[in-house]
């Protein structure tokens, strides 16, 4: 069975390690950790501070060299261990830096916010001081870079350099492309909606000033960090530079294309239904979200018990609570609901002082903080970051005389991401947990909730600027004519109890109703409809589901483009005889992205050379890397050709479809050379497939680069699918955690994670999990003590 829970052959091992202790001062009381057969921890503790506090402990001891590199980028310090090509990275890490009030800060994450924080970074740093003790509990990673690590502050617990933001880049990228195209053809091409933008240039705004990398400091401090063979010690380096250069360049690329369209590669589904559509008559609830596919794996699972709090589900392994999981009343989920919190300002600068700024007819003086970075090898360099009334300050230009700063909201208070999930840890109904949603600002998504009560709920979250005198799409003067007129309450944001159908989904698309009010707060760019409509599709049966639909809804790899696409072809036949086999394969598939699929290859193929050639009809050269054409609009194209295909459109787009299949044909007898058309499977490894590198990989020696890689291994599945395994030959971004829920047990419930909770390379929990996921596998989340004992791999005890 493709989605079996892979249950009994772990139920047989015996391999339980002993029980450890160790004496930590920190504590009030004793704390229990058992770590079940899977690496999740299920944490019992006696008083909220221990548990808090163990948990930053456990996390930090798990993920040890992720926590690091977290600490780093969060700090902007990496130039201190890799040198001065990271100084960009480091100086943008400390420009966007929150610089409020933090005992407000972390207060607004849970009325306790500030005990719970400090307590978990004291675990966390009650970890790192055992490996200063004891450097031989440093995982592999240290020692290769000749590096150690440091102690975490709350300050880092809250700081905002990973979260899922980038409007500003879309910003840049539309202005350049409207100084190319027109505004008219960007809206042709672009799917705007639910409502029409103003995507007017203010002329005030000189032209030259797009031609310039404005955002530099911006993007260099969101970026994954890059390591090359001479950060590493010793014989460990990857000794062939050619070798190194190529699979940078291939990881750059892969990278480059994720990002290009973030719409299609950064979202996530979820739903729930009510008892009236399950098989056990409660709710459930289902949430995979997608993020990179990455070794350690973004999320962490965790179970957190002790005096409130019976939490348990998968969340960012650096911050404390759970994002995404149950309680003992009910359970929650994300998808980001597009929101955008950024603008970009371009403000006249004095001819005689760069420092002041010109608002209406005042002249402004920039804040500016003096900060020093420390480099590697170099003498420590003085920076000096500079901030209007806007926010950080990214490009200056003193022969144009103007300078750009970003307006994040996420720099507000509440701004770090998934914090204020501590609050919904706790919520015991759907009025409760509504409250404690008006707490969670970034990023924006579509929470939703099922209770054991019966009700099932959503609620649009997120800060939310509202703009009266722009869209947000492009940049604009500083100058005070194009201020945000405060936020919508997160309560006035669109919400749902009870839906009439007894089903809710959402799959980053747009499910605002038609009769919500505040549409001023409303964004333009949402993802492709696709996931969602096949969500809606599946739970719209009438058929009360079970947790295996559930999860054969999550690995769903049907593609509705496909299903839509290929029938274009019925009288179509090819007269060369390659593309003709292709046609007839395809004729005869039922849309399923399988891995074992000869005709999803050709599909995919297809595909790809439809959307590259519509591109080089619709975009000049220098447009193609600033748009990117949804999937939703090339399908309008090819369903209902007009004028962009000639006078005879419908004639002419025939002939498009043909070739376009002749081509991708030829195409894959170059990539899949070797292979007789019988083998051309759809996942495999010189086609779709998983390989998840580590943060190292390239840089490392080959055999080196065997411990710390994953893979790899056949995909099914693409961008546009409900199991998304995004639109690169390697999948690179996806659901590396997925969680299905019914509430009428809590022991039932199943989860899935990748490539292992562990981020030590040397422990059995580092890949263990990856093969189950690839293969589409879940294992249970136990939640009772009794069973979590049942499968209980080891124990360790806290004691003070």
């Amino acid at each position: 069975m493709k989605h079996s829970i892979f249950l009994l052959l772990l139920l047989a091992l015996t391999n339980i390690q002993a029980q450890e202790q160790l004496k930590l001062p920190q504590l009030e009381q004793a704390v229990e950790i058992i770590t079940d057969q899977w690496g999740v921890p299920h944490i019992y503790a006696q008083t909220e501070h221990d548990l808090f506090f163990a948990q930053g402990f456990y996390a930090a001891r798990d993920r040890t060299f992720q926590f690091e590199i977290w600490r780093r980028q969060a700090t902007g310090t990496v130039a201190e261990i890799l040198g001065e090509r990271e100084l960009d990275r480091d100086r943008g890490a400390r420009l966007f830096r929150f610089r409020g009030d933090m005992e407000q800060e972390m207060a607004h994450y849970h009325p306790r916010g500030k005990q719970i924080i400090t307590a978990f970074v004291a675990g966390v740093n009650a970890w790192i001081a055992q490996t200063q003790t004891k450097p031989d509990l440093l995982p592999l990673e240290f020692k290769l870079l000749g590096i150690k690590p440091g102690f975490w502050t709350p300050e880092i617990v809250i700081s905002r350099h990973q979260g899922l933001l980038e409007n500003v880049t879309d910003e840049l990228k539309n202005a350049l492309a409207i100084a190319l195209l027109g505004a008219d053809k960007l809206k042709a091409l672009q799917w705007f909606h639910p409502k029409e933008p103003d995507l007017r240039l203010d002329p005030k705004i000189p032209a030259a000033l797009f031609q310039q990398d404005v955002l530099k400091l911006y993007k260099a401090f969101r970026e994954p960090l890059k390591f090359q063979p001479e950060d590493l010690t010793g014989a460990v380096r990857n000794p062939n530079h050619k070798d190194y250069s190529n699979l940078a360049a291939l990881e750059t690329r892969e990278y480059l294309e994720a990002q290009a369209d973030r719409s299609s590669n950064v979202g996530s589904n979820n739903w729930i239904v009510s008892g009236k559509l399950s098989q056990s008559g409660f709710p459930m609830l289902a949430n995979d979200p997608h993020r990179a596919i990455s070794t350690p794996s973004l999320r962490y699972m965790t179970h957190l018990v002790g005096p409130g709090w019976n939490v348990i589900g998968g969340g960012e392994p650096v911050i404390p609570g759970v994002s995404i999981g149950h309680n003992e009343y009910g359970a929650w989920g994300l998808t980001i609901f597009a929101t955008d919190a950024e603008d970009l300002y371009v403000y006249e600068t004095h001819p005689s002082n760069p420092n002041l700024y010109k608002v209406g007819t005042e002249w402004r003086s920039m804040r500016i903080i003096k900060d020093t970075i420390r480099v590697k090898g170099k003498a420590p360099v003085i920076v000096e970051l500079k901030y209007t009334h806007h926010g950080p300050v990214v490009h200056e230009d003193r022969t144009l005389k103007t300078a750009c700063a970003v307006r994040c909201a996420w720099l507000e208070v509440g701004g770090a991401p998934y914090l204020a999930s501590l609050r919904m840890g706790q919520a015991k109904n759907w009025e409760e947990f509504r409250l404690a949603c008006q707490y969670s600002h970034i990023p924006a998504e579509n929470m939703i909730w099922a209770d054991r009560a019966g009700n099932i709920g959503w609620q649009a979250v997120g800060i939310s600027p509202i703009r009266r005198q722009h869209s947000g799409l492009v940049p604009v003067p500083g100058d005070g004519r194009y201020e945000w007129d405060g936020y919508l309450p997160i309560l006035e944001r669109p919400s749902v109890l009870n839906p009439d159908q007894g089903f809710w989904a959402t799959a980053n698309e747009n499910v605002t109703p038609n009769d919500y009010q505040h549409w001023e707060a409303i964004g333009f760019k949402w993802s492709d409809p696709y996931r969602g409509d096949r969500c809606a599709e599946v739970l719209s049966t009438g058929r009360r589901h079970t947790l295996q639909d559930f999860m054969n809804l999550q690995t769903d790899y049907l593609s509705i483009p496909a299903r839509n696409l290929v029938p274009l072809l019925r009288n179509l036949p090819c007269a060369d005889t390659s593309a003709e086999w292709a046609r007839q394969q395809l004729l005869h598939w039922d849309f399923q992205l399988e891995k074992n699929s000869v005709a999803a290859t050709l599909y995919d193929a297809w595909e790809r050379e439809l959307r590259s050639q519509l591109e080089k009809i619709l975009l000049p050269e220098k447009a193609r890397t600033l748009v990117t054409i949804q999937t939703y609009r090339i399908l309008e194209f090819l369903l209902l050709p007009d004028g962009k295909f000639g006078p005879n459109p419908v004639q002419n787009r025939n002939a498009f479809l043909t070739k376009a299949l002749s081509a991708a044909v030829r195409n894959l007898e170059t990539r899949l050379v070797g292979q007789s058309r019988s083998q051309w499977q759809y996942g495999q490894e010189k086609y779709k497939h998983v390989l998840i590198r580590h943060p190292l990989s390239s840089a490392a020696a080959p055999e080196l680069r065997k411990k710390l890689d994953h893979g790899p291994l056949p995909r099914g599945g693409s961008a546009q699918t409900v199991g998304a395994t995004s639109g690169t030959y390697n999948q690179t971004h996806g659901a590396s955690f997925r969680l299905v829920v019914d509430t009428g047990n809590w022991d039932h419930c199943l989860a899935t994670n990748t490539p292992g909770q562990s981020g030590n390379p040397d422990h059995p929990h580092y890949r263990n999990l990856f093969e189950m996921w690839a293969n589409d596998q879940y294992f249970p989340l136990f939640y009772s003590r009794g069973k979590v004992e049942s499968v209980q791999f080891g124990k360790l005890k806290l004691v003070p």
